[in-house]
């Protein structure tokens, strides 16, 4: 949801033209403030923002993206294997045109994957959700990882000097450059009706197997993911978190907040933490879309935030707002500002926390606030107390 102040509205960023009056109440009736969850030194990924958010120092824990997104397709994972994700793209004419492949459907990018276990390469392939994708190269024989770059920060850029390099990059531009013959082939032999436009396959991400300190052991509780995004599920599953896959979940505008909340919901009948995430806002800002990203947050807040608040009844619980990192819009991917945050007691007591009143959630008001969390792995923290 963070963004940069944007000219068309006014000097504002989106999130605070944006009408969201529940979340205004949140932070009106909690504590809002700022927090740093991309450590210095490091890149502002999903990732290792994430990680941040989820309670764990990304400087300590991260080994890639893609391991993650693995452990919650079930892939198992030997000390010696290195996984990438692997996106299906448009790079027609050597540009990057589409990191998505126009958020091409799951059963088509299925049969891709699919087909590509047809080229020789010491790469297995996994089918993801949409886009999303995973490549595993068992006992990877080298001693420093390739260098590969996210698709989503050289989008209308030319490719050539983004590819790959480093040890194994060769396997990997192999696979890369084949896809194109292999998904044209699969789009002569088998007339496509399904949604998307993939011409190729992005490979990067990539890391070995995580070992993250369980959440029982750390905090003493049992929670859930939820989410259309397989990054927060493996962030949770190497956690300890059970993953609650919510039909109609996108990752995108068409996603069934409903679905999601409920499920959220129902989950504090047996567990004590949720983390619900939504993809949109981070979709909206990659695309450049102000008003795909004014509607995403504006769905948020009535469609997430208005039902959970409704929906928890007399039930106590505290919550946590915020974005994991900003995706402005006039650049397009991630950046490493600290990110806005609200924590709001329901039917229960605040942590003890300094700072100003406000009377909405933006990043302004929360700057205003004076409370600012250096280490973001600690937010988390706050919120969970032991009795």
């Amino acid at each position: 949801m963070a963004d940069l102040p944007v000219d068309s509205l006014g000097g504002l960023t989106p999130l605070a033209y944006v009408p969201t009056p529940n979340m205004d109440m949140c932070a009106r009736k909690g504590i809002s403030g700022v927090v740093r969850t991309v450590p210095d030194g490091m890149a502002p990924g999903s990732d290792t923002a994430n990680l941040s958010v989820f309670g764990y120092n990304p400087a300590l824990y991260y080994t890639g993206r893609a391991p993650f997104e693995a452990l919650n397709m079930g892939i198992s994972l030997g000390s010696d294997d290195l996984a990438f994700r692997m996106n299906i793209i448009n790079a027609s004419g050597g540009v990057m045109n589409d990191f998505t492949s126009d958020h091409i459907a799951s059963e088509y990018s299925a049969m891709i994957v699919e087909s590509l276990r047809a080229i020789e390469s010491p790469l297995e392939f996994h089918a993801g959700v949409s886009y999303r994708n995973i490549a595993v190269w068992r006992n990877y024989p080298y001693s420093s990882l390739p260098v590969c770059v996210p698709p989503h920060d050289i989008q209308t850029k030319v490719v050539a000097p983004y590819l790959p390099r480093g040890e194994g990059s060769d396997v990997l531009l192999n696979v890369m450059r084949r896809s194109s013959a292999v998904i044209a082939d699969l789009q002569t032999r088998s007339p496509i009706n399904l949604a998307g436009d993939p011409e190729s396959v992005w490979l990067w991400g990539c890391g070995k197997r995580p070992a993250l300190t369980p959440f029982k052991e750390r905090f003493g509780i049992t929670g859930v993911t939820i989410s259309a995004v397989d990054l927060i599920h493996g962030i949770g599953v190497a956690a300890g978190l059970t993953p609650l896959k919510v039909k109609g979940a996108t990752g995108y505008l068409d996603t069934d907040y409903g679905a999601k909340v409920r499920a959220a919901l129902e989950a504090l009948n047996e567990h004590d933490f949720v983390y619900l995430h939504v993809e949109a806002p981070d979709e909206s800002g990659h695309e450049g879309n102000l008003e795909h990203k004014t509607r995403a947050i504006a769905d948020f807040d009535a469609k997430v935030v208005a039902p959970v608040l409704d929906g928890l009844g007399d039930t106590p619980a505290t919550i946590l707002i915020l974005p994991d990192h900003p995706t402005p819009l006039s650049v397009r991917t991630h950046t490493s500002d600290p990110v806005p945050f609200v924590i709001y007691a329901h039917n229960c007591e605040l942590p003890d926390l300094k700072a100003a009143p406000v009377d909405a959630y933006s990043e302004r008001a929360a700057a205003a606030s004076g409370l600012y969390v250096d280490n973001g792995w600690d937010l988390l923290s706050l919120l969970i107390r032991k009795e």
